[in-house]
C-alpha cells in the first residue's frame, strides 16, 4: 500500500514544478510560450508530435534556458481547416474570427463560404471586415454582394485601412474589446495593414518572434499572438495566407445547419432526412426559388456538399 503513496507524492512534485503559459507563436515542432508575468521562452512538445497552437494555455517544465510543454489545457474551440492530405490548425480558444477581403482584387466567395462554415462549426463568432471602402465603385459591387451575409445577421464592416485610419482603429477596438481574435485574409486585403494599424510595433514583435524560432525571413509562414491591450484582454492572432481552405472534417449532412440561410427554412422540408438538393417538399428549394435564400449561396451549398459525400481513404 506504501507504494500508491510514494507514486502520488512523486506525481505531486513533478506537478508542482509545472508553470502556466500561453502558445503565442509556433513554428514547426516549437513554440513561443509566455508566462503569466509576460516573459516568453521556446518550448518543445513531449513525444513527436507537437500538439500545441497558438492560443492555447498550456502546463510546461524549464529545460535549461528552454522548456517543454508537457499538457495543453482543455480548449474551448479550434479553429482549422482539413484537405484529403492533411488537417492545418490555426488556432485555439477564439472568441471571433475576422475574416478580412477588399473590395479589390475581387474575393472568393467560396472561400469567405468556408471560412464562416468552419467558424460556426467551433461557435465561434464571425466578422467580415470589406477594406478599401475609398475605391467607390468596386466598393460597391462588393458591397452588393455582400447584401446575403448581412442578412444572416453577420457583422459585415465597411473599412478604409491607412495609416492614418483612427476612425476605423477605433470602432474596431471597441468592437474587438476583451476579445481574442483571429485574423483571416487573402494578399492583397491589408492584413498586415490591419495589425500594423491596431498593434504598433507589431512588425518589430514578427521579426523577434522570427528570429527566437529560427524560422527566416518568411514570416507570415507562423502564427502569432499580439497583445492589443493586455490588461483588457484583448489580443489579436495573425495567420499565414492559405489558397484553399478544405472542410473535410464537416459531414455533409452536417453542412446545413452550418450555413443560417439554408438552416433558417431547413424544418420546412417534408423529409426529416432532406439533403436540399432535389427532394419533393423541400422547404429550402422553394425558398431559393421565392428569392428567400441567395442563388450563388445555394449554389456554393450544393458545391459543397458534393465534396463532401465524396469517399474519404485514411
Amino acid at each position: 500500500m506504501a507504494r500508491p503513496a510514494k507514486a502520488g507524492a512523486r506525481n505531486a512534485a513533478a506537478n508542482a514544478q509545472l508553470q502556466q503559459g500561453l502558445v503565442v507563436a509556433s513554428h514547426g515542432r516549437h513554440c513561443l510560450v509566455e508566462t503569466p508575468e509576460g516573459q516568453r521562452l521556446i518550448c518543445h512538445p513531449r513525444g513527436k508530435k507537437s500538439q500545441a497552437v497558438v492560443g492555447d494555455r498550456v502546463l510546461w517544465q524549464a529545460s535549461q534556458d528552454e522548456g517543454t510543454v508537457e499538457k495543453v489545457e482543455p480548449r474551448r474551440n479550434l479553429f482549422y481547416r482539413q484537405d484529403e492530405i492533411r488537417t492545418k490548425s490555426f488556432a485555439a480558444n477564439l472568441d471571433h474570427v475576422l475574416i478580412l477581403i477588399a473590395a479589390e482584387p475581387e474575393f472568393s466567395e467560396h472561400q469567405l463560404a468556408r471560412a464562416l462554415i468552419a467558424a460556426q462549426a467551433e461557435g465561434i463568432t464571425p466578422i467580415i471586415a470589406l477594406n478599401k471602402s475609398d475605391l467607390v465603385a468596386p466598393f460597391e459591387r462588393a458591397w452588393t454582394r455582400l447584401a446575403p451575409y448581412r442578412r444572416m445577421h453577420h457583422g459585415v464592416l465597411p473599412l478604409s485601412l491607412t495609416s492614418s485610419g483612427e476612425i476605423d482603429r477605433k470602432s474596431l477596438l471597441e468592437r474587438l474589446h476583451g476579445k481574442t481574435t483571429l485574423v483571416l485574409g487573402p494578399s492583397g486585403a491589408g492584413k498586415s495593414t490591419l495589425i500594423n494599424l491596431l498593434v504598433p510595433g507589431a512588425a518589430a514583435q514578427t521579426g523577434e518572434i522570427s528570429q527566437a524560432l529560427n524560422s527566416g525571413r518568411h514570416t507570415t509562414t507562423s502564427t502569432t499572438w499580439y497583445w492589443v491591450d493586455r490588461e483588457a484582454g484583448t489580443a489579436l492572432i495573425d495567420s499565414p495566407g492559405f489558397q484553399e481552405f478544405g472542410l473535410h472534417h464537416i459531414e455533409a449532412t452536417h453542412l446545413a445547419r452550418l450555413m443560417p440561410d439554408v438552416a433558417e427554412y431547413a424544418g420546412d422540408c417534408k423529409f426529416y432526412n432532406c439533403t436540399h438538393l432535389h427532394e419533393p417538399g423541400c422547404g429550402v428549394i422553394a425558398h431559393v426559388e421565392a428569392g428567400d435564400i441567395n442563388a450563388s449561396r445555394y449554389r456554393i451549398y450544393g458545391e459543397l456538399f458534393e465534396e463532401l459525400s465524396q469517399p474519404r481513404f485514411p
